[in-house]
């Protein structure tokens, strides 16, 4: 039986090898979301961390990262935005490209999603290299937001990019790491 809540989640969590090729290692949520148990308990994680702080919205990156974010903004009892991958959205939007390791790829929002100075939360699953999180935040920075953390379930601390993320100024909080090194026992 764990004890601490963090180590809970982390346990759920299921590890792919060579998926989705070889040599990487998938690090799948679907076992956390599908427990009532882990779930509530990472759902709480948040809640608690979140819960005493001043904020108008949660933002949520394209896709695992509504999961998580929508019910997050619930129990906050605050507004969501979802920042698509982009030609997903109906109306005017706002684009944000970045770097991937072959190629470019873009997020985007409404342009009328957030409001000059609202605080903003925003989340996803997880933090590898750092660049749609480090897209997200700049795009809700454009359209005047002040992103106040970035939060994900998991980092991947040896890809760098919650460390590339705390360079840029912007907090993170993850619930859990994944490094190359073999899980304890």
């Amino acid at each position: 039986m764990h004890t601490d809540p963090a180590q809970y989640v982390r346990s759920a969590i299921r590890s792919v090898p060579d998926w989705p090729k070889p040599g990487v290692t998938f690090r799948d949520i679907t076992p956390v979301l599908q427990d009532p148990r882990s779930f509530r308990v990472l759902v709480d994680l948040f809640v608690y961390r979140y819960m005493q702080q001043k904020l108008d919205l949660v933002a949520g990156v394209d896709a695992r990262g509504f999961i998580l974010g929508s019910v997050l903004a619930y129990e906050l009892n605050l507004g969501f935005v979802p920042v698509r991958k982009k030609g997903k959205l109906p109306f005017r939007t706002v684009a944000e490209e970045y770097s991937l390791e072959y190629g470019n790829s873009s997020v985007e929002m409404h342009a009328d999603s957030v409001r000059p100075g609202q605080r903003v939360l925003l989340i996803d699953d997880l933090i590898a290299t750092g660049g749609t999180m480090m897209a997200a935040s700049k795009l809700l920075q454009r359209l005047g937001a002040n992103v106040i953390e970035a939060a994900a379930i998991i980092d991947l601390p040896d890809l760098g990019g919650a460390q590339a993320i705390r360079d840029s100024g912007l907090p993170v909080y993850t619930v859990c790491q994944f490094t190359n090194l073999p899980d304890p026992a």
